[in-house]
């Protein structure tokens, strides 16, 4: 499961390259240099699963790509694109169920603000597909999805060339969830590194 959601973030990823087309980009201010307005980056994600209401954490990985708008009218400076895709796998703790595992793959839009030079505090809200795989005492059920939606806050820092240090926090919904009208609600952080295709002078 985890590298079928691996090839459709990087089909998402080279899809996103393309958008407008392989060209220089004046960015805006707080963002000189050429290149393309993309990055990049890759997390450590820890998240509380809310699954069955147990308490406890899962751990995984998270990739993620933005692409950032440089040219809009000044009322929308700072919004763009964020495709990313999670897999939490690993580092059980508390009473999560030992065969727990959920992959997400989402999509949507990221406003940044870009007050501070090294610093892009930033909020999102993405709508994707979630996959997860549980204990069950029915052999036929041990696997479910869902359209979940996603609303994110974090903060990008710069601490070398085009290196970036992000400090994320999400709040997911998975809607109806076993039983009629129960959202589940996994919520946690992922700490990672980006690499920005704005070439800085």
């Amino acid at each position: 499961m985890g590298k079928k959601f691996l090839k459709i973030f990087l089909a998402a990823l080279v899809v996103c390259s393309s958008i407008p087309a392989f060209s220089q980009v004046e960015p805006a201010a707080g963002h000189p240099g050429i290149g393309l307005p993309l990055s990049v980056g890759i997390a450590y994600s820890n998240f509380g699963t809310d699954y069955e209401n147990r308490s406890g954490r899962l751990s995984g990985a998270t990739l993620w790509a933005d692409w950032n708008f440089y040219k809009l009218p000044p009322l929308f400076d700072g919004f763009g694109i964020e495709v990313e895709a999670r897999d939490l796998n690993f580092g059980r703790t508390g009473k999560v169920d030992r065969n727990l595992r959920m992959d997400t793959i989402a999509g949507g839009v990221i406003y940044t603000t870009h007050f501070y030079h090294r610093f892009h505090p930033y909020g999102k809200f993405l709508i994707g597909h979630g996959s997860i795989d549980f204990t069950s005492s029915n052999p036929n059920y041990s696997h479910d999805t869902r359209t979940l939606y996603i609303a994110g806050v974090g903060a990008d820092t710069r601490f070398y060339k085009n290196l970036w240090l992000r400090v994320n926090y999400e709040h997911q919904f998975w809607p109806t969830f076993f039983y009629p009208n129960q959202t589940m609600n996994p919520r946690g952080i992922d700490i990672g590194v980006a690499y920005d295709f704005v070439h800085f002078r």
